[in-house]
């Protein structure tokens, strides 16, 4: 197949598209490259992209309509997963406009690519952080989801919504992931496992938030990329039993569903603290502090239909992955 991935210089990004090549995919890249992180990290993430004849980079910008509306006329990809978004729940905070021109703008934009330009799937990322004030666990897709405490949350509502507007509309087949939090090898430097090994091997003290009460339902990145590759496979149907008396907020009438992808295993993040103490051969000093505004105590998936759906199983434990997220780290920066 030919297929679209955005964000493609990004840590999920760059690890579906070597999925997708590895299986023998033709890959149209786009990326920005904007400054929010590292670009150098960016590119090198590219640099092991371009390895393959199979794949080629567009740096462009999804809140860039005509450029975006070119790009799907030239290609005509089959497929498209869309995860470039702009990330981090804290930021929006501060700039909530980046947040709206990406993830609003630029997610209509391809969607109208999408429409226009006969694609049978479109996969994109959604986020655990849309559950916002929800606190019956584990989350569920089936649950009511319209208590955002953020704005990167409420554009990731959004998302969904206009997703089903197409679906609804255009019978354009659309899957939404909410992703509970990734890490792992070539993951975003201002998550936690970076920011952590590297404070913790310079010797400075690491921000523990909610003094440390707060559980993840951490997911490895292997994990991750099988899981996008297993439902952009899966090309959604109309549900023939959606009762419009009591609507299911997972599916539809419509060719559309949503999935959560994590690993059902919450893990308190001091446990994660220690695992990475372990791997790095250091202990931490600890500055605890309160919850952060926009933040939310716990997560955790019911993966149950993704399971059900594709055959999705996370595989990858947790120490494991912390060993393995730690030998790149400190092959990466020399450390």
């Amino acid at each position: 197949m030919k297929v679209l991935v955005t964000g493609a210089a990004g840590f999920i990004g760059m690890h579906v598209c070597q999925l997708l090549l590895a299986r023998g995919d033709e890959v149209i890249g786009v990326d920005n490259f904007n400054d929010y992180y590292d670009i150098a990290l960016k590119e090198a993430r590219l640099a092991r992209l371009t390895r393959s004849p199979c794949f080629r980079i567009s740096r462009l910008d999804i809140a860039d309509r005509s450029g975006i509306a070119d790009l799907f006329a030239t290609e005509r990809p089959q497929r498209v997963v869309n995860l470039a978004a702009q990330a981090g729940v804290r930021y929006s905070l501060k700039n909530p406009h980046a947040y709206v021109d990406s993830n609003v703008v630029g997610f209509v934009n391809i969607l109208e690519g999408c429409r226009h330009n006969g694609v049978e799937h479109f996969l994109y990322a959604s986020s655990s952080s849309i559950y916002g004030g929800n606190e019956r666990m584990p989350f569920s897709e089936h649950d009511n989801v319209d208590h955002p405490v953020s704005l990167y949350a409420a554009t990731k509502k959004a998302n969904e919504l206009m997703a089903h507007t197409y679906s609804h509309l255009y019978a354009l087949p659309t899957t939404g992931l909410r992703f509970f939090t990734v890490y792992g090898p070539w993951g975003r430097p201002d998550m936690a496992p970076i920011l952590f090994a590297r404070a913790i091997l310079e010797g400075r003290p690491i921000d523990v938030f909610n003094h440390g009460k707060m559980r993840r339902d951490f997911t490895y990145i292997d994990d991750i990329a099988e899981g996008v590759i297993r439902a952009l496979d899966r090309v959604p149907q109309a549900d023939p039993g959606f009762d419009r008396l009591s609507p299911d907020p997972a599916t539809s009438w419509a060719p559309y569903r949503i999935f959560n992808i994590g690993n059902n295993q919450p893990v308190e993040l001091m446990a994660f603290i220690e695992a990475l103490e372990q791997a790095l051969g250091k202990k931490a000093a600890k500055n605890f502090l309160p919850m952060q505004n926009g933040d939310v105590q716990a997560t955790y998936a019911d993966v149950a239909d993704l399971a059900s759906a594709t055959g999705f199983k996370p595989r990858t434990e947790l120490v494991d992955g912390v060993r393995r997220f730690v030998d790149w780290y400190r092959s990466y920066t020399n450390a």
